[in-house]
């Protein structure tokens, strides 16, 4: 039996990945958060915030590992959340 070589699944799947034209680094982002940047950027601002908070107690409590841990991805938050928040400021003028 002879079936057909149809993959419209990932046909599908990069027509969904692709849906906003992006190009660049900007294809790095989901595309639901594309589409919601700014509420994306301010949810990982607040994430961010709350990580590093959490770092600065285990800091604190002298868990210096966790306290590392914490704050970077606290960092790597902030710094997505304020790249999200430029590319919507620059996209909106």
């Amino acid at each position: 039996m002879t079936a057909s070589n149809n993959n419209s699944f990932a046909k599908s799947l990069r027509g969904w990945w692709l849906a906003p034209p992006r190009s660049g680094t900007y294809r790095l982002i989901n595309p639901w958060e594309y589409r919601h940047l700014r509420a994306s950027g301010v949810t990982r601002i607040a994430g961010g915030s709350a990580a590093a908070a959490a770092g600065v107690v285990c800091l604190s409590y002298h868990a210096y590992g966790w306290g590392a841990f914490f704050l970077a991805l606290g960092a790597l938050n902030l710094a997505g959340g304020y790249w999200y928040i430029t590319i919507a400021r620059s996209a909106s003028a």
